[in-house]
C-alpha cells in the first residue's frame, strides 16, 4: 500500500481474533470508483501483491459503496475492538434494507454511534458490510440487548432480507485513523 502508484487511503488495519482467524482486514477509502478499479488492478496485476507473497495463503478484495444517507469514515478512536458483520442478501432484498437502516440510525443512536460504516457491494453477491468499534464485547452485548429490548434494533424490514449472515470480531492495529 506504499508503492507510489498505489491509490486509496488505510482507515484501518485489523486482526481477526473471533470468527475466521488468522485475517487481515484493510479498509481504505477511495475518491472514486474509477480509483478503487485501479488499485484492484494493480494489486491483482502485481507478482507480489501488498507484499504477502510467501506469508498469506489467500488473498480477498471486496468493492463496496457506502451507505448513501450515512456520513464517511471519520478517524476516531473506539476502544480497538471491532466486528465486521457481512449479509448475503437476498435477490433484491438492498433497497429494504437501505430502508429499515436510513429510519433506524437516529432512533438508536446510543448503539449506531459506535457504528464505522456501513457499505453495499459493488461486486459478488448482493450483500452489505456494516463496521462496527466498541471497547469491548460487553459493551456490545449491552448495547445490542437494550436496543433489541427497547425494538429500536435491528432495523425494520432488515433482517427478512439475510440469505446469510457471518461476523468477525478484529483488533485494531494502532497508529491508524481508526484504532
Amino acid at each position: 500500500m506504499n508503492d507510489p502508484d498505489a491509490k486509496g487511503e488505510v482507515l484501518g488495519i485489523w486482526r481477526s481474533d473471533i470468527g475466521t482467524l488468522g485475517q487481515l482486514l484493510i479498509l481504505r477509502g477511495f475518491e472514486a470508483e474509477a480509483e478503487l478499479r485501479k488499485e484492484r488492478d494493480r494489486a491483482l496485476l502485481s507478482a507480489n501483491p501488498f507484499n504477502c507473497v510467501g506469508t498469506a495463503s489467500a488473498l480477498s478484495m471486496d468493492s463496496y459503496a457506502g451507505f448513501p444517507f450515512l456520513p464517511p469514515v471519520r478517524p476516531r478512536q473506539c476502544g480497538g475492538f471491532y466486528e465486521f458483520r457481512t449479509y448475503t442478501l437476498k435477490p433484491g432484498g438492498l433497497p429494504a434494507t437501505l430502508a429499515g437502516w436510513q429510519a433506524a440510525i437516529a432512533p438508536a443512536h446510543d448503539y449506531t454511534a459506535h457504528l464505522i460504516i456501513n457499505m453495499y457491494a459493488l461486486d459478488g453477491p448482493p450483500r452489505i458490510t456494516h463496521i462496527w468499534g466498541f471497547v469491548g464485547v460487553d459493551e456490545r452485548m449491552k448495547l445490542r440487548a437494550d436496543h433489541y429490548a427497547a425494538k429500536l434494533w435491528p432495523p425494520k424490514g432488515g433482517p427478512e432480507q439475510i440469505a446469510q449472515a457471518s461476523s468477525t470480531i478484529a483488533i485494531a492495529e494502532p497508529g491508524l485513523p481508526l484504532g
